[in-house]
């Protein structure tokens, strides 16, 4: 180092501040796999909505391309009910799944990503124009139209009242002492109840905390008297907790277009048979029209997706009793024979029926009368 060395400019030192490439990659992935808010995502309730659609839409008839086989209409379900929207590259051999992406738009309107397509050994990058990317997108913003958004992510608050109503019955069931005792006992030695202790220590739903009852004893007190068990477990009905757990999963299944009725424990077939039409009608087929008018704008030919039919989401059942009715009506009128404004809507063997046509028989019979035969089509 020479006298000149003072005077020169040192380098800037550059160092990693969390926001780099890599940290954006993981956060990223992060959010991929726990969803977009984290906390909702995690229950049962969410997951089995999710797998109701997953289900609908790998069962779903796709008509007028071989891109869309039930493995990716599966993922682009799983995609649409935790992130809002699917991103995939069009190619030959299919659409590849978007981990990441940046879009860029004009007039709203995407016009080219930068997709991070997922690999065992890491991902790759790609830039693509919009016509060569698949990009369907629920509950867009008027702000953000290219973006979609979560069904969870548009009910943020009952997701979270969810997420922290199970949460604390979790550290509740974890934590409280459930089947604890208070018992008292009479005193005894100090070894001895040292000894009880311990022995009591760390058994769940069996601890037994002892009362000594030495000092009310010295002070002319019978503790004795009354005394009886007490219960340490804590009392979760006057908490409310089953009836507002109940309230907010019924409001996640509204919210993925379930009724909340499907999971009740006294759930009939007729109301299990109405979820299922209103899921498929009310929330999957709009969503599958989206789809397939994304795929068809993309790969310029006609696609249609069908979900109605392949979860049978019609009523059968009314349909089966429509029908034994008209078989019914057809068999009854067919027992009553041919009626016509004559015997007004009366059997023809009724004795009114044979008198009416014994009388009208006489007046044809008379002098002057005339008689006539219906024509018959030809």
């Amino acid at each position: 180092m020479g006298v000149l060395d003072l005077f020169r400019r040192k380098p800037i030192e550059k160092r990693a501040d969390g926001t780099g490439y890599t940290a954006q990659i993981m956060a990223a992935r992060a959010s991929y796999i726990a969803g977009v808010s984290g906390i909702g995502e995690l229950t049962s309730t969410a997951q089995t909505c999710v797998s109701l659609w997953e289900g609908a839409f790998a069962l779903a008839d796709v008509q007028g391309t071989d891109l869309l086989p039930r493995r990716t209409m599966a993922l682009m379900a799983r995609a649409l009910a935790l992130r809002g929207e699917f991103v995939g590259l069009i190619t030959d051999r299919g659409i590849l799944p978007a981990a990441d992406w940046e879009v860029s738009t004009a007039d709203g309107v995407p016009r080219a990503y930068r997709l991070s397509i997922p690999e065992a050994g890491g991902g790759r990058g790609f830039t693509a124009l919009a016509p060569e990317v698949l990009h369907v997108r629920i509950g867009s913003d008027p702000v953000a139209p290219w973006t979609g958004t979560a069904p969870l992510r548009r009910a943020a608050l009952t997701g979270q009242m969810l997420h922290e109503i199970e949460s604390a019955l979790r550290d509740t069931f974890r934590d409280a002492p459930l089947g604890s005792l208070i018992v008292p006992l009479p005193d005894s030695s100090a070894d001895d109840m040292a000894q009880m202790r311990s022995a009591f220590r760390g058994r769940r739903g069996q601890t037994l905390i002892v009362e000594g009852v030495a000092q009310a004893t010295a002070a002319g007190m019978n503790p004795q008297i009354g005394q009886r068990p007490e219960q340490l477990s804590p009392d979760l009905q006057k908490s409310m907790a089953v009836e507002a757990w109940q309230a907010a999963r019924g409001a996640i299944c509204a919210a993925f277009g379930v009724l909340p009725g499907w999971l009740v424990d006294n759930a009939q077939g007729p109301l299990v048979r109405e979820a299922q039409r209103q899921l498929a009608a009310w929330t999957l087929q709009p969503i599958a029209e989206l789809l397939a008018e994304e795929v068809t704008a993309k790969l310029g030919t006609a696609v249609t997706v069908d979900v109605i039919r392949p979860l049978q989401a019609f009523d059968a059942g009314g349909r089966a009793r429509a029908l034994a009715q008209i078989i019914e009506a057809m068999g009854r009128a067919k027992e009553l024979g041919p009626v016509g404004r004559s015997n007004e809507c009366r059997p023809a063997g009724s004795e009114h029926g044979r008198g009416r046509s014994e009388r009208l028989k006489n007046r044809q019979d008379a002098p002057g009368s005339f008689s006539f035969s219906p024509m018959h089509p030809r």
